[in-house]
């Protein structure tokens, strides 16, 4: 396992990292999550994610718990948090000075922890001000609730005020942003966030390298197996979204590459976006320790990835967004 700074960051996080989402509170509990957790690490993972929404709080209380019962030490491991819906009353969401500080401190209780590494803002509040927002997740930091503050599915123009915010009032800014990033999702990634590297140093932890399994092959028109996340009720809106021919015929293109690479379609789709210089982390998810093995072997598959490979990629997925002549 290769650890990479965090954009501009000190802080080191494993290249391939564990999120609870879907999984924890939804589908395991806490011996579940143990031996998943224990196998992240044994693969060398630090980096752990969460958010105060997955499974209304519970995804935490179960991390939180199988990591006190594993005795691991807290300085060992990135563990990230993300705050935006907290509940149903009207300032149990948002990302309000009263809800982040709220947030936090309910997140720490359940997660039983005195600290998170990374707190994020999981999607932009378009209802309070970013200078706000900026103060109160600076307040956080301060406090020693966090080390450092990110953003999850903001755009580049939100990212870019947040930091105009910080050096204005001489504070810190995001150093992280979470957005999703596969194969099939790109121009974020590739393409509007590219002045942001360069000015701010932002690093990114993406998420669904997998475009939530699509990218394994597991799906095909109308067969949805029944231990799959589109299994789910709650995902079959999802399911229905995903599994359109076009995409399904791509992921078909893909099986020859990644049989010649000698290599399942979950690493392939996995090392392709670990080999972005621009992601940090590739956030991974899992609900069996035989998928945990099987996405951290990705890590072997990056150096295999040649500009011939990626080549061959790009011909069968055609997803690369065209870049706009001033973000040349």
């Amino acid at each position: 396992m290769q650890y990479k700074n965090l954009g501009r960051s000190g802080l080191k996080v494993s290249q391939l990292s564990y999120g609870a989402w879907v999984s924890f509170g939804n589908q395991l509990d806490v011996k579940e999550a143990k031996s998943l957790l224990q196998c992240c690490r044994d693969h060398g993972v630090n980096f752990f994610d969460n958010a105060e929404v997955y499974a209304n709080g519970r995804a935490e209380e179960i991390m939180g718990q199988a990591i006190r019962e594993l005795g691991w030490k807290r300085s060992d491991l990135v563990i990230s948090t993300k705050i935006f819906w907290g509940g149903p009353g009207p300032n149990d969401k948002g990302l309000s000075r009263k809800h982040i500080i709220e947030g936090t401190k309910a997140s720490l209780k359940r997660l039983d922890m005195d600290y998170v590494d990374i707190i994020y803002c999981h999607r932009p509040d378009t209802a309070t001000p970013i200078e706000e927002t900026v103060r109160a997740m600076n307040h956080v930091i301060d406090q020693g609730w966090a080390f450092y503050w990110g953003t999850s599915e903001w755009s580049a123009q939100q990212i870019t005020e947040a930091w105009a915010v910080a050096n204005r009032l001489d504070l810190v800014g995001p150093v992280v942003e979470q957005p999703e990033y596969n194969l099939l999702a790109r121009h974020k990634v590739e393409v509007e966030f590219l002045p942001l590297y360069n000015n701010y140093g932002i690093g990114l932890t993406t998420w669904s390298p997998l475009a939530s399994g699509v990218l394994t092959g597991k799906y095909s028109k109308g067969e949805i197996p029944s231990d799959s996340r589109f299994a789910l009720e709650n995902y079959k809106n999802l399911a229905q979204r995903s599994l359109v021919d076009e995409t399904l015929r791509k992921v078909k293109g893909l099986k020859p590459i990644a049989d010649e690479l000698g290599v399942p379609m979950s690493q392939l789709a996995i090392a392709w976006c670990a080999a972005n210089p621009n992601v940090s982390s590739v956030i991974t998810g899992a609900t069996k320790e035989s998928q945990v093995q099987e996405n951290m072997k990705a890590v072997d598959v990056i150096p295999l990835l040649t500009p011939d490979v990626l080549e061959k990629i790009e011909a069968v997925v055609q997803s690369k967004p065209k870049r706009a002549d001033s973000y040349r």
